[in-house]
């Protein structure tokens, strides 16, 4: 039996965000692990929300896929706060789906062991360093050297060891 996961991730993507989150399944699926996402695998009778609760309390494990989603070229930070907190966009944004924030919460929430990797440019809430004591991973995008797939082999390997742990006790 495979121990499921729930996949935080946008269900449109580009052809290069595709090819990362296979490499992420490909991961899981070597891990004896079974891939849950909603919208995908499991598709909501009620509220989306509530729904994603319920696959989260069937998983043993959480990993979100930030990817981007929005580019942002033009904009105000914080607009109408006044001249000493608004500021203009100068570099591009990356700005990931919504929904990752609301299932990363939510994994979290569960008590979950959480494993989150963004795109370089996506930036904000749970793809902000130093907001949770999580490792934020760089997304792995194209063909892998030898050393990164070594190095993105022991991020899953010491992950799927929290999992199994949770997996294998009551959820406790």
């Amino acid at each position: 039996m495979k121990i499921p996961v729930f996949v935080s991730s946008p269900t449109k993507l580009s052809r290069r965000q595709v090819t990362a989150r296979n490499q992420v399944t490909e991961q899981l699926e070597s891990l004896g692990m079974e891939p849950r996402a909603l919208g995908v695998t499991d598709y909501p009778s009620d509220f989306p929300l509530r729904e994603v609760l319920v696959i989260a309390r069937h998983c043993s494990g959480g990993i979100i896929l930030g990817f981007e989603q929005l580019h942002v070229t033009a904009g105000t930070h914080k607009r109408g706060t006044g001249k000493r907190n608004e500021r203009p966009v100068d570099d591009p944004l990356s700005v990931p789906t919504p929904w990752n924030h609301l299932e990363a919460g939510i994994l979290f929430a569960v008590g979950l062991p959480l494993l989150v990797f963004r795109e370089e440019s996506v930036r904000g809430g749970v793809f902000d360093d130093g907001v949770t004591d999580l490792f934020i991973h760089r997304m792995p995008l194209g063909s892998l050297s030898k050393a990164d797939e070594y190095s993105l082999r022991d991020v899953f390997l010491n992950w799927q060891r929290k999992v199994r742990a949770h997996y294998y006790s009551d959820g406790t």
